[in-house]
């Protein structure tokens, strides 16, 4: 990691000094002695420096390549996050086996097998799980979806100025997200919507769809709900879609 870089008066680069991301030393913010902060700063010095020099070559002026602490081999690489990956092919037959309720000890160990072995694969098994829990959440009934989505237009036939719904599929008309707003759920908005909060921690549902309602405070410091939703992911995309 880079630690320390200085400019010339002309803005260019002149020094910089890089440092392995291990050295130097952390504190541990744990309040609980039997459950220490992992610190991954153990004070390493391996360490590279150079200077650019009047005829505009760089120049190594400090190099230490020795590290206090057992590197990992270039076959173990592949188990950093950067280089993990699951194909189209793996994920296809980690759905459909696991529709077919096969464990996933085995779906993961068939696909190390079809490589040809644990070197031979860029995942591992952990990430075959995160895939799975994944798709699990869009795979809400069509049954179900359709009841909802009846429900719902029930509602607003019923009451069309007020009540507002709306869902969101994937590209293969799986339900992803889920959004509706009642009457009483508006007004309340109008009188104390000062302050909104999201709670995505309260609940799932038994398709792992994060129910969080929208939620505010009323004047007698209770709280009160502004609107609902159902997700299938946390993330940038998602949110979007939901604000």
């Amino acid at each position: 990691m880079r630690r320390i870089s200085s400019k010339g008066i002309d803005g260019m680069i002149r020094y910089v000094s890089y440092v392995c991301g291990r050295s130097g030393a952390t504190r541990s913010k744990s309040s609980n002695p039997l459950r220490p902060q992992p610190n991954v700063k153990i004070g390493c010095n391996a360490k590279l420096r150079r200077g650019l020099e009047e005829d505009g070559k760089w120049r190594i002026r400090v190099l230490n390549l020795e590290h206090n602490y057992t590197l990992l081999t270039p076959t173990k690489s592949k188990f950093f996050q950067c280089n993990r990956s699951l194909s189209s092919y793996a994920k296809k037959k980690l759905d459909v086996n696991d529709r077919a309720w096969i464990r996933l000890s085995q779906n993961y160990q068939s696909l190390v097998i079809e490589a040809g072995g644990h070197e031979n694969v860029t995942f591992t098994e952990r990430d075959c799980r995160k895939h799975i829990q994944k798709e699990k959440r869009l795979r809400l009934g069509d049954e179900d979806a359709a009841a909802l989505q009846n429900y719902f237009m029930k509602l607003q036939s019923e009451d069309n100025r007020f009540f507002f719904f709306s869902m969101q599929v994937d590209d293969e008309g799986r339900l992803k997200n889920v959004f509706w707003d009642e009457p009483m759920n508006k007004e309340a908005y109008k009188e104390f919507g000062d302050v909104v909060t999201l709670d995505t921690t309260y609940l799932t549902n038994k398709y792992d769809m994060p129910f969080a309602p929208f939620v505010g405070i009323n004047h007698h410091g209770h709280s009160i709900l502004f609107g609902y939703r159902l997700i299938s992911h946390e993330d940038v995309e998602t949110f979007t879609w939901l604000f």
